[in-house]
């Protein structure tokens, strides 16, 4: 049973219209020209990776924040136009922001 066919279940007296479009699929983040950079860092002897040069909104920073932290099932957080998730899960986050369309820029190691 797909959703059309739940929907008809429901709502049995709604007739669909004929000139309703279905939404295109906008893109999640806002993308930018420049490259995004990737690097790895140990403080206090903890591995961590930082994104830098992301230009976006607040409200873009914490959704990409929150989807590479629910991705790759770590902490993380954004403090000054820096995403910093916990761990050197450089390959990973590069190859997301790849699939989402961002350029990427690996630095250091």
């Amino acid at each position: 049973m797909d959703l059309q066919d739940q929907l008809k279940n429901l709502f049995p007296d709604h007739e669909p219209d004929e000139n309703e479009v279905p939404k295109k699929d906008q893109p999640k983040y806002w993308l930018q020209d420049a490259p995004i950079i990737c690097k790895y860092e140990k403080r206090k002897g903890k591995p961590v990776t930082i994104l830098e040069g992301y230009t976006g909104s607040d409200a873009d920073f914490k959704k990409l924040t929150k989807d590479l932290k629910s991705y790759l099932s770590v902490g993380g957080s954004y403090k000054n136009d820096f995403i910093i998730i916990q761990g050197d899960y450089r390959d990973k986050i590069m190859a997301f922001l790849k699939d989402h369309g961002f350029s990427t820029k690996r630095v250091g190691g």
